[in-house]
């Protein structure tokens, strides 16, 4: 069978990094990881095999370990100072992305907007991200925006949106809220941009699609839904042992990618188990 890749996938270099500092630390067993540091089962599974500890996102409670590690989704500052509060020392694996998405949400706070976000209400980007603003709204889609009564408005978005989703919603705000001035800060981070844009070009060339990655990650989750939305079967795994031949019965190409918190080496096996499937 013939497997085509996309000119971008798989890993990023903020969970590269992220992961690269985790393995970097030498008493694992002193340090808690603040939710998950990416959204892939096997590398929870190796950090809690190196005997990190590890806090459920949604809990948010004070770690007893000597040290937290702030994962590549980032936290909020006001997060940060309470973690610090109760004496802990932070481990700051956040992705420069995010911090500039940060960033861009304080402006607009300071500018006195309601700032709207793009993005899955509940993610932990999400909410370190409105954590430090003063009034904010977290919209998934164009269907969800309203009339406010602001004057100003600001947007951004959770740093792995798809950049027509960002543009559907800026659109849909501007439709809904004519007399308001509204000011949008791209946030849409490049890897994610790469990622969707290389999927787009595949698409129209393959049959079907296997997307690699967690079953919680979002960015995994949009290249799923891209392939959808053009018409593309596609097959979601998160490893090779989940390859079923019987699902490429008949297909005689086929695409391979993957989201940005997949090691390379789980693509790699994706990659040999499909090119040693049976022509049709």
């Amino acid at each position: 069978m013939n497997v085509l890749l996309p000119r971008f996938y798989g890993m990023c270099f903020g969970v590269r990094d992220a992961l690269a500092a985790a393995e970097a630390l030498p008493d694992p067993s002193g340090v808690t990881i603040y939710g998950e540091l990416v959204h892939n089962p096997l590398v929870g599974e190796r950090l809690a095999e190196r005997g990190f500890r590890q806090l459920d996102e949604l809990e948010r409670d004070v770690p007893r370990t000597e040290a937290v590690l702030v994962t590549a989704h980032g936290v909020s500052d006001r997060e940060a100072a309470r973690l610090r509060e109760h004496g802990l020392r932070i481990v700051d694996t956040t992705c420069p992305l995010v911090r500039a998405a940060h960033a861009a949400a304080r402006e607009l706070d300071r500018e006195g907007r309601l700032v709207v976000v793009v993005g899955r209400a509940g993610h932990v980007e999400i909410r370190g991200l409105v954590g430090d603003l003063r009034r904010s709204v977290v919209v998934a889609g164009p269907e969800e925006v309203e009339r406010w009564p602001d004057p100003r408005i600001g947007v951004l978005a959770q740093t792995t949106t798809p950049a027509a989703q960002l543009h559907a919603v800026v659109r849909a705000i501007r439709r809904a809220n004519p007399d308001a001035d509204v000011r949008v800060a791209d946030t849409v981070c490049r890897p994610t941009r790469d990622r969707q844009e290389s999927l787009a070009e595949l698409l129209p060339h393959v049959s079907a699609l296997v997307v690699v990655g967690g079953r919680g990650s979002r960015n995994t989750l949009e290249l799923v839904r891209a392939a959808e939305a053009a018409g593309v079967r596609a097959i979601h795994v998160e490893s090779a042992a989940e390859l079923d031949p019987a699902a490429f019965a008949g297909i005689e190409t086929v695409g391979l990618t993957a989201g940005t918190s997949t090691l390379p080496e789980t693509v790699e096996e994706v990659h040999e188990r499909l090119r040693g499937m049976a022509p049709p």
